[in-house]
């Protein structure tokens, strides 16, 4: 993915799958029931869509992105096209990814991230969504595919 859009949530966060837009502005949410968010550009609120929405999804030519933690992947679309796929690595067991719906709160080029027993800085194009669980770069592993990460969504730094 390049950097000509900025990632945009809120987002899905399951165990198998998870949603975002890719989109320059930011837009509105809209949540169904089944826990699928959707961003639209508008300037109104938005209403709950019907059930299928990555079926309307993929009848747009929104960009949206699709993480698949069963499957450590993150895959971004134009519609129904697939347009490019990058591995990546959730949270281990001991340190599960959080899932539920999220909104990214802050956006960094390079950031620290610590925990209780690791400090790592210059974390690169981190994208903070709950407190300190971000989609970011990582330097220090070479592990991706495997969920080996503090609860973060991991990927290779060209990845990013």
């Amino acid at each position: 993915m390049t950097n000509l859009f900025r990632l945009i949530t809120p987002f899905v966060l399951k165990t198998i799958v998870a949603t975002a837009l890719l989109l320059p502005v930011a837009p509105i949410l809209q949540v169904r029931s089944s826990g699928l968010a959707l961003q639209i550009l508008s300037e109104q609120p938005a209403v709950a869509g019907p059930r299928n929405e990555m079926a309307r999804l993929k009848k747009t030519s929104q960009r949206w992105i699709e993480v698949n933690l069963k499957t450590q992947r993150l895959i971004a679309w134009e519609g129904k096209t697939w347009v490019d796929a990058k591995v990546i690595s959730s949270g281990k067991a001991s340190t599960p990814t959080l899932t539920g719906v999220f909104e990214i709160q802050d956006k960094y080029r390079t950031t620290v991230m610590r925990g209780a027993d690791y400090e790592v800085p210059d974390v690169p194009h981190a994208m903070f969504y709950d407190g300190g669980y971000a989609i970011h770069g990582a330097y220090w592993h070479n592990s991706f595919g495997t969920p080996v990460s503090h609860g973060c969504i991991n990927m290779s730094e060209n990845a990013t």
